[in-house]
């Protein structure tokens, strides 16, 4: 599924967000401008720097890594399917919470889990050189989703240290 399809109810069978492209071009010219004038710097101030063709390798490999981009959520009626470095699968029931919180200056979407683990999805994602104009509406989807699949059994777990207060 594209992620244009993010109308008001989860009727799909899944869902994925991934980074847009226009969100992956910042890093990539950073990593270029890093490919360029990093052994330039390493020469000049004198300090010790791999040779250009470990560096040359080594800004290649993150840049095909940034352009591929396997990072995003998919949502199944089951769970939600991160993939980041290393793929997670975080089931509705455990979800506590779907929140969005503020980091380095943009905004991201993050599941609290029943167990104190939050989960920080890469995307949706918005920010300075990242912006997503869907990012409110995404976000939305993910909390209908996690309303509609968490199940009727499903029960807020307490904080933990807020006991309940006990009658003497």
């Amino acid at each position: 599924m594209s992620e244009s399809q993010v109308s008001g109810a989860p009727a799909l069978e899944e869902i994925r967000f991934r980074l847009g492209i226009w969100q992956c071009v910042p890093p990539l010219l950073l990593m270029t401008a890093c490919l360029w004038f990093g052994p330039v710097l390493g020469a000049v101030t004198g300090v010790g720097r791999p040779s250009f063709d470990a560096w040359t390798l080594a800004m290649w490999i993150v840049l095909v890594v940034l352009v591929v981009s396997p990072f995003g959520v998919t949502l199944t009626p089951s769970a939600a399917r991160v993939h980041d470095l290393r793929r997670r699968t975080v089931p509705w029931a455990s979800v506590q919470s779907v929140r969005v919180e503020q980091v380095m200056g943009g905004r991201v979407v993050v599941l609290y889990e029943a167990d104190g683990r939050r989960t920080r999805l890469r995307a949706p994602v918005t920010g300075f050189l990242q912006r997503d104009r869907g990012f409110e509406e995404k976000f939305h989807v993910i909390g209908q989703w996690w309303l509609a699949y968490r199940g009727t059994d499903w029960v807020p777990v307490p904080p933990p240290g807020s006991g309940t207060p006990t009658r003497r």
